[in-house]
């Protein structure tokens, strides 16, 4: 039997969810809907919502001293997710969300039927995560757009984002 040496403290680390936000992902449907009911265009850059996509937010626990660990994504069954970010502090009922408030990158999440693993867009995942670290220090909350394909939906994803608490 061997021993490791102790590499001194492990930093407390924070897992901070991605909560599926219903009222927001409600109210830009209804968005959708009342331009399609009207006849009327989106307005020039808006994102509007797609049947796949919903609105996911962080409340950060803590603000300071964060420094981006890991993603922490599990899928109940094969399919693909993508994580996009946005720059604004959101108040829809005020203002639509615009095109050119999507971050990038992207994480994009997948697994496929018979494996066990889950693979990911691993570069970039990591650089939107380490930034996540720095957005933090801005907000008190987050917003994203999850895109869910190959036959996904929101009860088939849990995730969260682990930050080490410096």
């Amino acid at each position: 039997m061997w021993a490791m040496a102790e590499e001194g403290p492990k930093p407390t680390q924070l897992n901070m969810p991605l909560v599926l936000d219903e009222g927001l992902t409600k109210q830009m449907r209804l968005r959708v809907e009342s331009l399609k009911q009207r006849g009327e265009k989106r307005q020039d850059g808006e994102k509007l919502l797609r049947p796949a996509e919903s609105v996911y937010r962080i409340d950060f626990i803590q603000q300071q001293r964060l420094q981006f660990e890991r993603w922490d994504i599990m899928l109940d069954k094969p399919g693909k997710v993508t994580i996009t970010g946005t720059s604004q502090n959101w108040t829809p009922d005020l203002t639509n969300l615009m095109t050119r408030q999507l971050l990038d990158p992207a994480a994009i999440f997948w697994s496929k039927k018979d494996s066990e693993a889950m693979d990911w867009n691993e570069a970039d995942a990591l650089e939107f995560g380490e930034r996540l670290s720095d957005l933090a220090k801005i907000r008190k909350v987050m917003y994203f757009l999850i895109t869910f394909s190959e036959g996904l939906e929101p009860a088939n994803l849990k995730a969260s984002v682990v930050f080490n608490q410096l």
